[in-house]
């Protein structure tokens, strides 16, 4: 199977024919969605540009998007904030919003709420999508500061995904193999970035790519 992995496209709709592009040229089955698809924008917002995406879309809010997106883009696409689900036999958990910011978005968790979502829906070889990172990983803001979640740091530790995706921090995007477990930030998707997962029975690997 093969993912269209975008993340932080903070509303910028002029990107979208490049991800429809993006997910045809790369011969991708599904696509999944990390987050902050509006800029403090309304749940109206996010179900207008996620439904004009192709494919088979699942998404999670991040912590620019409203409450109610969940809800909201249910009826659009696949919703799978705070869900376990699978795709073509490949098994995920899915939680949206962040970790604490300084910048008080609408859409954060405190730490030990993050891990009551997530603790169970996770499972020992999933794929992990959260829109925040792990603590330590693909997290640092140019400050050099971390600033990833401890509670989905524990959640890795402890189940060791075969994959896990993040978006959050526009700076920090990459690709890391650690502890059995590979790590993806595929970038902003409002500057041309996005992430390319594929995942088999066997085996997982991950590429960035431009729109």
């Amino acid at each position: 199977m093969r993912f269209l992995v975008i993340t932080d496209l903070h509303q910028k709709r002029s990107m979208v024919p490049r991800i429809n592009q993006s997910y045809k040229d790369n011969g991708c089955d599904a696509l999944l969605c990390l987050g902050d698809v509006t800029d403090l924008g309304t749940a109206e917002d996010a179900a207008e540009i996620l439904s004009m995406m192709d494919g088979n879309v699942y998404a999670i809010p991040g912590n620019c998007d409203p409450l109610d997106t969940p809800a909201r883009i249910a009826s659009v696409v696949n919703d799978v904030h705070g869900k376990r689900f699978s795709v073509g036999g490949i098994g995920f958990a899915a939680l949206g919003g962040s970790n604490p910011t300084i910048f008080n978005t609408p859409f954060e968790y405190e730490e030990e709420e993050i891990t009551r979502l997530l603790e169970p829906i996770s499972f020992e070889g999933m794929v992990l999508m959260t829109h925040a990172p792990s603590y330590g990983m693909l997290d640092e803001i140019p400050s050099g500061a971390n600033v990833g979640s401890r509670a989905i740091s524990e959640v890795v530790r402890k189940y060791r995904p075969i994959a896990a995706l993040s978006g959050h921090i526009h700076e920090a995007v990459g690709i890391v193999e650690k502890n059995g477990t590979l790590f993806m930030n595929p970038g902003p998707a409002r500057e041309g970035r996005a992430g390319v997962l594929e995942v088999d029975q066997k085996s997982v690997s991950a590429e960035l790519v431009k729109l």
